[in-house]
């Protein structure tokens, strides 16, 4: 027989109004060793966080917020690359313990560490608004990864049929509609690439001067 688990047993939440899962989806993240994945983790959460709260979205700082939220629930042990200057207490800035990676093989190499680990944290969830956010999440970032391999279509129900596969037929997309259309996906990744050939143009030319 289980035994029950109650509130007053378990760990403090620092910001409460955001849900003991997202503290959980925090504290994953401080977990997780590679600094280049931990970056796509703390990411995926914001997203997660403004979802929770879509009528903040049009409040200006709102993004900082989220961001300074996300380090005070980490304890200020977070340690991202945040877009925008927040303040941290140095003494708080203790490394957490290394978590070594599991060896086992990605289904689909083109998805990475990131999304298995997200799908395997998303399935010990309670059935909720919090799990259908963080769900909905995966399935854009797996449809920006699809993308993002020299592709320039994708249809929502390969998404949708390929995260069926790799949580075992545990997690689904509640309304498919809300998955971000390709179209924009596709604007972002090309906005990218030239911000990014743009950037190295201009090292190119200061090189030369």
């Amino acid at each position: 027989m289980l035994e029950m688990e109650y509130n007053s047993q378990r760990p403090k939440m620092i910001i409460p109004e955001y849900g003991r899962n997202i503290q959980k989806m925090v504290d994953f993240a401080v977990s997780v060793e590679e600094r280049e994945e931990r970056n796509k983790v703390a990411r995926a959460i914001i997203k997660v966080m403004g979802q929770l709260n879509p009528h903040l979205r049009d409040i200006e700082e709102f993004k900082p917020k989220l961001w300074a939220h996300l380090f005070l629930m980490s304890g200020y042990k977070l340690d991202v690359d945040c877009p925008y200057p927040v303040t941290m207490e140095d003494s708080r800035k203790e490394k957490p313990d290394q978590v070594p990676y599991p060896e086992n093989n990605i289904r689909y190499g083109h998805y990475g560490k990131t999304v298995q680990l997200l799908i395997e944290k998303a399935i010990t969830y309670e059935d909720g608004g919090e799990k259908d956010a963080l769900v909905l999440t995966i399935a854009n970032l797996m449809k920006k990864s699809y993308l993002m391999w020299n592709r320039d279509s994708v249809n929502d129900e390969v998404i949708i049929e390929q995260l069926d596969r790799l949580s075992n037929g545990k997690l689904m997309v509640k309304d498919p509609s809300l998955i971000t259309p390709t179209q924009e996906l596709l604007k972002l990744k090309k906005k990218n690439n030239n911000s990014s050939n743009s950037k190295n143009k201009h090292k190119k030319h200061k090189k030369r001067h």
